[in-house]
């Protein structure tokens, strides 16, 4: 299909000129005028500003003569001002045919019309000419009329002897504000009481005298390990909200010996260990009833281990003995492990001096349920709360900067919290923080729909549709699917914007479906629409207009020209054109009200 490019605008007195060389004056005397089918259509133009003109002109018979040239050309009117102008359609009758191509070879005259002139032999019928091609829309223009400038000029001085309105140029989509419109996904917090469990594990690396369990303090880093120990437990024994509720402490014992007597020995050692976190530590009979000690015997599995570790050969000796006598313990095959020659060496290299006491613990922090304490606690010990009261706080914080803080701290402690940073991106939204909000989320490993959705939210703000689009596309959440229609009907996708919008039965949905022409089911619509503002009234405004129900148009676009924009694109309005001449409109558009 062939693409009208907009040209420099050459009025019909100037066509008159080119073409005044040929000889004889024709006078208009015919009534009949040049129409356009379909009467009056209206456009859209898409996303990249390119509309359709797809129309047949008729051409009553004996319209023109046939000593003149019919040229029609297509004007962009947006007020009372030529914006723009199209490649014209031509119609050469056929005298006018002759002189011109003699003048062509005889004189050299060029014609600036030649690609486009169709020479037509019979005058005394009516001509119907298709005109179906695509023209370019200005950016920035939303209403506009298209309108033929008939001349039929044989003599130059007859010129410009008709204007047919040929289609409107509307686009009512652009009433939606999608920022504004954009429907966020606020995820709302439920609060439920969570006992507050906490776990935790550690190991104190002591060495002691051999098949002895006391422990010697000043024998290698036993002080230091287990002052580790120590302070691993003493926080949580001495904070105010919390409560030990489990302590196990298990000794262990090389793998020389038998299993049994290793049993004994790691039994008394952990009891050691129990007995001196109990001196140091005073703690009460409630929490030493809780402190529980066992046996964990290492076997001579890490021996192997760590003989593989440093490539030692006779690895595979060891390896073959524990397969060959296999049992609940490893004494059968200890008995050959000691008879390799291999024996003194494994005992001085991998029978480690030093015996792990190993010890798990856990504990609860005090749950916050009443609302005051909550706030009073979270000044004082933010530390102390789990995600879900965190979350309550948010709830009860005075002013979007209060809340803004407080998911800032739930992050910080619990990064993870899905919840937290989606609110947090949409309260950064709100104040314009754009790249702020889009960092929060895209630092996630997995998307929950609203944080997708809230996302895309941050590309609509910095306007980049596409990727807005692109993030939106396979979101099943209601708000979800209705800022894509927005997003759509943004690009001029009109009938995607449609199918996307119509379900939610709201002005947005109605301006949807004026623009893809559904008039009767946008005034269904707006039927059951509660909502008054301007725009809902202005919509309103043209679906009447477009009903010709004069008394509603003017009651509904009173309300809607409060808003200065609607006031200004009222008057450019193609479907408010019937009315331009009434002094009611004239008064509204001049004074803002009918009188």
């Amino acid at each position: 299909m062939q693409i009208r490019m907009k040209r420099n605008i050459i009025y019909p007195v100037l066509l008159a000129t080119s073409v005044g060389i040929f000889a004889g004056c024709v006078t208009q005397k015919n009534v009949k005028s040049v129409t356009v089918d379909p009467a009056l259509s209206t456009l859209t133009p898409d996303s990249a500003n390119m509309a359709q003109m797809q129309v047949t002109f008729n051409v009553p018979g004996k319209y023109f003569s046939k000593r003149s040239r019919l040229v029609i050309s297509p004007q962009l009117i947006v007020e009372d001002s030529v914006l723009d102008e199209y490649e014209p359609l031509v119609l050469d009758a056929p005298i006018y045919s002759k002189k011109k191509h003699r003048k062509e070879v005889l004189h050299g005259y060029e014609d600036p019309y030649a690609r486009q002139a169709v020479k037509i032999e019979k005058l005394s019928e009516t001509i119907a000419i298709p005109f179906n091609e695509s023209i370019e829309i200005p950016d920035g223009v939303d209403n506009a009329r298209i309108v033929g400038v008939v001349s039929n000029d044989g003599c130059g001085q007859c010129t410009g002897i008709d204007t047919i309105d040929i289609a409107n140029v509307s686009v009512p989509v652009s009433l939606i504000d999608v920022r504004k419109e954009y429907n966020l996904s606020w995820i709302e917090p439920e609060f439920k009481i969570r006992p507050k469990v906490h776990q935790g594990k550690g190991e104190a690396r002591l060495q002691f005298i051999v098949d002895k369990w006391s422990i010697v303090m000043d024998l290698a880093n036993n002080r230091s390990e287990l002052t580790g120990m120590l302070e691993t437990l003493r926080p949580i024994l001495q904070d105010s909200l919390a409560t030990l509720t489990s302590l196990n402490i298990f000794g262990s014992a090389s793998a020389e010996a038998s299993y049994q007597h290793n049993i004994m020995l790691a039994n008394n050692r952990a009891t050691s260990a129990k007995n001196w976190l109990i001196s140091q530590l005073g703690l009460s009979k409630e929490i030493q009833r809780i402190i529980k000690t066992g046996a964990a015997p290492e076997g001579w599995e890490p021996v192997v281990q760590a003989m593989i570790a440093a490539n030692d050969p006779d690895s595979v000796k060891v390896r073959e003995l524990m397969l060959k006598y296999p049992g609940p313990t490893d004494d059968a095959a200890e008995k050959y492990i000691r008879r390799l020659a291999c024996w003194t060496r494994i005992k001085n290299n991998y029978l480690a001096k030093d015996r792990k006491v190993l010890y798990d613990y856990s504990w609860t922090i005090k749950s916050f349920t009443d609302d005051a304490e909550l706030l009073e606690m979270y000044k004082k010990r933010p530390d102390a709360f789990n995600e879900e009261e965190m979350l309550r706080v948010s709830t009860l914080a005075a002013d979007d900067r209060s809340r803004i803080q407080v998911y800032e701290t739930i992050l910080k402690y619990f990064p993870e919290s899905d919840v937290a940073a989606n609110n947090l991106a949409i309260l950064y939204l709100n104040e314009n923080r754009t790249d702020d909000a889009r960092q929060v989320l895209e630092a996630r490993k997995e998307y929950t729909p609203e944080m997708l959705n809230t996302l895309a939210a941050s590309y609509v703000f910095a306007e980049n549709y596409e990727r807005a689009i692109e993030l939106l596309q396979n979101v099943e959440l209601p708000e979800a699917r209705y800022n894509l229609g927005l997003l759509n009907a943004k690009q001029r996708k009109l009938s995607e914007a449609y199918t996307l919008l119509r379900p939610y039965a709201d002005v947005n949905s109605a301006i949807a479906a004026l623009s893809v022409n559904k008039n009767e089911e946008a005034k269904q619509i707006m039927e059951g629409v509660q909502a008054t503002s301007p725009v809902a009234e202005y919509v309103r405004s043209m679906i009447s207009a477009r009903f010709g129900d004069t008394a509603k148009f003017y009651k509904h676009i009173v309300d809607a020209v409060i808003d200065s924009k609607l006031h200004n694109r009222a008057k450019t309005e193609v479907d408010f054109l019937p009315y331009h001449n009434e002094q009611r409109f004239i008064n509204i558009i001049t004074n803002g009200k009918e009188d």
